[in-house]
């Protein structure tokens, strides 16, 4: 019994270890930090449970200056991790929106959906839409958060994401394109080295995509989604969604890194969207040299600054 216990079936590096009797252990365990004023920003952020139900929260931020006569932007950010680890409570995403919401003037949503192999997809995906269903309650200002309430213009919504949260923000557009929650507009969406895959290999894929990679790659989405149809579901592989053609939004900045493995999905996730019928504008950003989301464990660097420079010039621009 205890052999049994003890004997490894699958084993993804840096992320999850599953034993042969169903118990399983995270191999990485994020650096939770607390809410409140960010001594660097002067930005201030609160947890707020939003599905009572569930348990499921979002951590809320809002600049140093507000004012009751302004509203701004609502950023509604979701993080990545796999859709097996991380938390919009970690420091890596807590820092970087700190950053971004003290430097684009926005008001942010980071929601924290439930992560598999505990609670598997498309959970994730219906945790990410209560949050918007949630944002939607504050429409007449008397929702029940007071921060949405007093400091954001509902009709300028941007939603993003970073790998697999880039994956959700995108499925989300899509879904308030054919459903959007009335008083809602949302303006734009921005991708940040998402994650998408596919059977088949795209662009330079073949040059560098070792078969290790290919595997975790697989193993991955299959421990995310068991029930999925597999890598070419259009959940993951965005070629397959007959519904791409329908985001509910009007322009889009996709980020990819120079050295990511996902960098050809996302050159390849522009021509899908062109291809689409889409009507909206879609701009690619490389940031050449970078490894995936570098963005959350350089926040200082130079290719790091510009990025959020672009982020800010897309949100006041739309």
């Amino acid at each position: 019994m205890e052999s049994s216990t003890n004997e490894i079936i699958k084993e993804l590096p840096g992320i999850i270890r599953i034993f042969k009797n169903g118990r399983f252990q995270k191999l990485q365990v994020p650096d939770i930090v607390p809410a409140g004023i960010d001594p660097s920003t002067g930005v201030n952020s609160k947890d707020v449970v939003f599905s009572p139900q569930n348990n499921v929260y979002a951590r809320l931020y809002v600049p140093r200056t507000t004012t009751l006569h302004h509203k701004l932007p609502l950023l509604i950010f979701y993080h990545g991790g796999g859709f097996m680890i991380e938390s919009a409570k970690s420091s890596l995403y807590h820092n970087f929106l700190n950053l971004i919401v003290s430097e684009a003037n926005v008001v942010a949503v980071s929601v924290d959906y439930r992560l598999a192999p505990e609670f598997p997809l498309p959970v994730a995906y219906e945790d990410s839409w209560e949050a918007i269903k949630w944002v939607a309650k504050h429409v007449n200002g008397n929702g029940p958060e007071p921060w949405l309430n007093e400091y954001v213009d509902l009709q300028n919504i941007f939603l993003a994401g970073d790998s697999a949260g880039g994956n959700i923000a995108h499925h989300m557009a899509i879904r308030v394109g054919s459903d959007t929650p009335t008083g809602l507009r949302f303006q734009g969406v921005i991708l940040l080295h998402p994650y998408f895959w596919g059977k088949e290999r795209v662009g330079k894929e073949s040059d560098f995509i070792e078969p290790w990679l290919i595997g975790f790659l697989e193993d991955s989405w299959a421990v995310a989604h068991p029930e999925s149809s597999g890598l070419d579901d259009p959940l993951i592989n965005p070629g397959m969604d007959p519904n791409i053609s329908g985001m509910g939004c009007s322009e889009m900045l996709v980020f990819i890194g120079g050295n990511d493995f996902f960098r050809e999905r996302g050159l390849y996730y522009k021509e899908v969207v062109e291809k689409s019928g889409w009507k909206g504008d879609l701009e690619v950003v490389e940031n050449e040299g970078e490894e995936h989301v570098f963005f959350l464990f350089k926040p200082s660097c130079a290719n790091a600054c510009t990025l959020h420079n672009r982020i800010c010039t897309f949100i006041n621009n739309a």
